[in-house]
């Protein structure tokens, strides 16, 4: 074990160890999601419900681009994590130097894809006539910048990698603090909806995209990683992104379920069925931001445990992830059951109907909770272990397949309340799957 007070990654982890380690990516995770929930807060109240459909309609197509970053990010730290692991630092920072760079060019790439699609993107998803400019105006402002938000990503994931999660914290406070004091003063003051919504944003991911280049461009004391020159290879890069391709997975997967969610609640429910759907997204986001950031967090642990063939940490990390994990789905549960109402008060209090068509749909929706920990885990486990493959599976079976038929065909069996209970119904049939290939991979990993 370390000497120092800091925590290492080759250090025997506790489950207090374990949660210390863990503290920074779960809140900075918390503050990643608060992005869109301060955006939609300012825009329900101050500019209205049409904006606020209008924005948790265009979302998910925005989402999707930018999770290319956190592709790179989980599946290029777990690589780099076990290259530290196997004692070669200097490739490590030459593969990490190469990951930013190639950021830096996919971002500008799909940023141009990203506008030059949004008018027929927002049509298809369902924008109506009076819903479409306010759709576009969101859209381009934040398809402008989108690299930023890609390098966000990339970095959250590089800081815990880096040994300096509490850093990476520091920066991620920064941005969410930014975004919700200038969405206060160009919404609420101001009263530029929309657009001032989009402008706190873009502003906030340069705080915690774009600063973050200055403090690796040196090497620094206690940090594990700087930029170096980089070591350019297609196949490394190609690794990165097959070995993160489950997070991406699960980023396209929720956006795609996500707007098939709108299209159907459209049909049901109207423009109410996409903002009460919007409120449980951004109630989800919270909680599944708690196990993404675990998950993120204990996946440069793992890694280089692996690459350094420690089969009894793994098996440790392994069995305290489990226990941690079920503790705080119970606690989850219970809290969005009890804090529905309260919840849902935030963002549609002004309307009684909305409130509680909102109220109702969260209640089912959170009984996810309990489950969706493990399987999120799961998949960032074997992500970790790079293994890309089982990661994804885990990720589309979860995110899109399981969704898929369950929104599709609840609503037909048990009615309406079936497009609420979708992602109980698809977690669970997604943890059986999660459970069935830990087991199968106990004995090549030897966690087990």
């Amino acid at each position: 074990m370390s000497k120092s007070n800091q925590i290492q990654l080759s250090d025997h982890f506790t489950t207090g160890r374990l949660l210390k380690f863990t503290a920074s990516p779960i809140i900075m995770m918390i503050f990643t999601s608060i992005y869109t929930i301060v955006d939609g807060f300012f825009v329900s109240n101050c500019a209205g419900k049409t904006a606020f459909t209008a924005l948790n309609l265009i979302y998910p197509y925005i989402q999707m681009l930018g999770c290319l970053g956190f592709m790179i990010g989980t599946g290029g730290s777990a690589l780099v994590a076990m290259t530290l692991g196997m004692g070669d630092e200097k490739r490590a920072n030459q593969l990490f130097s190469m990951l930013a760079v190639a950021t830096v060019g996919i971002g500008a790439i799909f940023s141009v894809i990203g506008l030059a699609l949004l008018r027929p993107v927002a049509l298809l998803l369902g924008a109506t006539p009076e819903l479409l400019p306010s759709c576009l105006l969101y859209g381009r402002i934040l398809l402008t910048f989108q690299t930023a938000f890609m390098l966000q990503y990339l970095f959250q994931s590089f800081f815990i990698a880096a040994e300096k999660p509490k850093l990476g914290l520091f920066f991620t406070v920064a941005a969410g603090v930014t975004n919700m004091v200038l969405d206060f003063v160009l919404v609420g003051v101001a009263g530029l909806g929309l657009a001032g919504a989009a402008s706190a944003t873009v502003i906030s991911q340069m705080v915690g995209g774009v600063a973050p280049i200055f403090y690796f461009a040196k090497r620094r004391p206690g940090c594990r990683l700087y930029f170096t020159k980089p070591l350019f290879s297609l196949r490394e890069l190609f690794k990165a992104c097959t070995n993160g391709i489950s997070e991406l997975m699960t980023n396209i997967s929720m956006s795609l379920v996500g707007a098939l969610y709108n299209m159907q609640l459209l049909k049901l429910f109207g423009a109410d069925g996409v903002a009460a759907y919007g409120v449980l997204m951004y109630v989800g986001f919270v909680f599944a931001a708690v196990f993404i950031g675990y998950s993120q967090g204990t996946a440069p642990i793992v890694s280089y445990h692996f690459g350094a063939d420690n089969k009894d940490e793994l098996k440790n990390l392994l069995r305290k992830s489990a226990g941690i994990i079920a503790v705080a789905g119970v606690a989850m549960l219970t809290s969005s059951e009890l804090l529905a109402e309260s919840l849902a008060k935030i963002f549609v209090g002004y309307d009684a109907g909305l409130l509680a068509l909102t109220t109702h749909g969260m209640k089912l929706y959170c009984i996810s909770f309990i489950l969706s920990g493990f399987n999120i885990f799961g998949s960032a486990f074997f992500t970790a272990l790079n293994n890309g493959t089982v990661s994804a599976a885990i990720s589309f079976l979860r995110t899109l397949l399981f969704q898929v038929v369950s929104i599709l065909t609840l609503p037909l069996i048990i009615g309406v309340d079936g497009i609420w209970l979708a992602v109980v119904a698809a977690e669970a049939m997604a943890l059986v799957c999660t459970g069935g290939f830990v087991v199968r991979g106990r004995k090549r990993y030897g966690y087990l």
